[in-house]
């Protein structure tokens, strides 16, 4: 795996802090597949969106939409 998952995808982010934590929802626009998880709200930007769209990749690859 690439050290930037999905560096050549249309991926949206959405970023929603909740109380102690950011809920971010990452969705691939050519599938329409979404995955969202939850991060501490002090982590910063760059984290979040790493673990979002690592998530996002492996959901991809386990549906075997991409390779």
């Amino acid at each position: 795996m690439s050290e930037e998952p999905l560096k050549n995808r249309n991926v949206i982010l959405e970023f929603i802090p909740v109380g102690a934590y950011v809920r971010v929802s990452a969705m691939d626009t050519a599938t329409l597949t979404e995955v969202t998880i939850s991060g501490d709200a002090n982590a910063s930007e760059g984290v979040l969106r790493r673990t979002a769209l690592k998530k996002l990749d492996y959901v991809l690859r386990k549906k075997g939409l991409i390779t």
